[in-house]
């Protein structure tokens, strides 16, 4: 399936409005480190940390408005203009958005609870849902009978919103937990919504340019803009946290994204006996979340078999390991790129291409590549411990 290549796809629509998104955000950050400053939103060094010196937060709040500004151009785009009169989707993305960003505003100003942060993201969750952002189905590898390799599971209305709520609370606090290093969550939000936005126009082409299916393309849009224009200021040596504040707004950004992703695949249409094309627009969807949900599910594991909360904070998560091998923090949050692109831009190539094989080879050789670039310092630390053994 050849999308960038296919006329009447706005495309160029979609580039303006993440470009206006990356400059009002990245134009907005000197204004936020002010009101930072000010206001003592700043992140004063503790034990578990790995930056030294006081940095002020709040930089969701420019994302947010890099958001708001790529909405305002997005609305006066006569393409784009129709994603807004066909769905309410992008608005209850913009309003839980919102939300979270209020919510993790107070937290880096004043340090909430845990239950409190808990009950806004559900409470966020819930408003994605009332504006009909919902999973409804998606396509198992079963009961498809003897002509067919699998079939779609329709789910209840309740099953949906408990589903959506569910992920989406996992996907924030994912992306909450990922973000440890300068440049890091950003990075990763940029990588994972460059994806779904690619995924996103492959839907949008087999949809015939059904203004129906603008929403993910235009969600996952905005928010690559958002996390690109930000990324100048975060990357080491930070000079502005985007804080809780800009990782929920990642994480319920990115959520709102992937679920009306999977609203738009087309499963009737599918070829049945191409299994692998089938679990394509699943492998994406779980591609693009894979870094921060692992770190999320290996923290709560961890924090539960040594009898502390979950959300009780520590330094052993995906980025702490690769600081305790050896690797700056540069070359780590370098290293977590690597992994989140090979894997979200290989599913996705899976889903817009049909020689699967080359493009396994290639997923193969990128995470060959990423595990020896991992490795290295490990690697080079035996070497010289074996050569200090060979002269004793």
């Amino acid at each position: 399936m050849n999308t960038l290549g296919t006329p009447g796809l706005p495309i160029r629509e979609y580039l303006l409005v993440g470009l206006t998104a990356a400059v009002v955000t990245y134009l907005l950050v000197g204004l936020v480190r002010v009101l930072a400053v000010r206001f003592g939103a700043v992140a004063w060094p503790r034990g578990r940390d790995v930056h030294v010196s006081p940095t002020p937060r709040w930089g969701g709040l420019a994302m947010y408005g890099g958001v708001l500004g790529g909405v305002a151009v997005a609305g006066q785009l006569p393409a784009l203009r129709l994603a807004f009169a066909y769905s309410s989707e992008v608005i209850g993305a913009i309003v839980a958005a919102g939300l979270l960003v209020l919510v993790g505003a107070l937290d880096d100003r004043f340090e909430l609870d845990a239950i409190t942060k808990l009950a806004g993201q559900a409470t966020a969750a819930g408003v994605l849902v009332l504006y009909g952002v919902q999973w409804a189905v998606f396509w198992v590898p079963w009961g498809g009978g003897a002509t067919s390799a699998g079939s779609a599971l329709v789910l209840s209305q309740e099953q949906g919103v408990l589903l959506t709520v569910v992920l989406t609370v996992a996907l924030v606090n994912g992306m909450n937990f990922v973000d440890g290093l300068d440049g890091l969550a950003a990075g990763i939000g940029c990588v994972a919504a460059s994806a779904t936005c690619l995924f996103s126009l492959g839907l949008l082409y087999n949809a015939g340019n059904d203004p129906n299916a603008y929403t993910p393309a235009l969600i996952a849009a905005l928010l690559a803009g958002v996390c690109f224009g930000f990324l100048p200021h975060n990357f080491n040596p930070a000079r502005i946290f985007m804080g809780d504040s800009g990782s929920m707004l990642i994480g319920i950004m990115l959520a709102a994204a992937t679920t009306t992703a999977s609203g738009r695949i087309p499963f009737a249409s599918t070829d049945g006996k191409d299994v692998v094309g089938l679990l394509a627009p699943l492998i994406v969807l779980a591609a693009v979340v894979f870094v921060p949900l692992l770190d999320l599910l290996m923290a709560v594991v961890r924090r539960t078999r040594a009898g502390t909360s979950p959300f009780t904070p520590d330094k052993m998560h995906l980025h702490h390991r690769l600081l305790e091998i050896g690797h700056s923090q540069r070359r780590a949050v370098l290293l977590i790129y690597l992994w989140s692109g090979v894997l979200a831009f290989g599913a996705v190539a899976l889903a817009v291409t049909d020689d699967t094989a080359l493009v396994l080879w290639g997923v193969g050789f990128g995470l060959l590549l990423a595990v020896l670039a991992s490795a290295v310092p490990r690697l080079r630390v035996r070497s010289s411990t074996d050569r200090v053994t060979t002269r004793r």
